[in-house]
């Protein structure tokens, strides 16, 4: 069994992998493309975005260090919110991979995306809680 620093460790790295992607998205929109171009860089990191929000909607208050007590009913509840945000935002990676174009308008308009900006706000919170809980 998984201690809960090797837990962090891949949680913080799924979240790590979501924060590249919404930061290569903002890049992305910005230039403008009409049609993808450079063989898809899009497309390799919604794809890893997509399979790093499997593990995010996977993660229970174990892998955060709470075991037990008074803590363990509110993590718990927050890392629902989490699952529930990452598949909500999942579902949008997943559509727009589905199209056959990426262009710079659709990442921005997936980048403006009520449902990813909570996932983010969400993974700022739980990632600040593994750094101060020493995870």
């Amino acid at each position: 069994m998984a201690t809960a620093t090797e837990g962090a460790g891949v949680i913080a790295a799924a979240i790590d992998t979501v924060e590249e992607t919404y930061e290569f998205m903002l890049a992305y929109a910005a230039q403008g493309l009409r049609v993808e171009e450079n063989g898809g860089p899009a497309r390799d990191f919604l794809k890893r975005t997509v399979a790093a929000l499997d593990v995010l909607r996977a993660v229970t208050p174990d892998q955060v260090g709470v075991s037990g007590g008074p803590a363990f009913v509110e993590t718990q509840a927050f890392l629902e919110v989490v699952a529930d945000d990452a598949r909500k935002a999942q579902a949008a990676f997943r559509f727009v991979l589905a199209q056959h174009n990426i262009g710079s308008q659709i990442i921005d308009n997936l980048n403006a995306s009520i449902h990813v900006r909570a996932l983010l706000t969400d993974l700022f919170l739980l990632d600040e809680s593994l750094k101060i809980s020493g995870l």
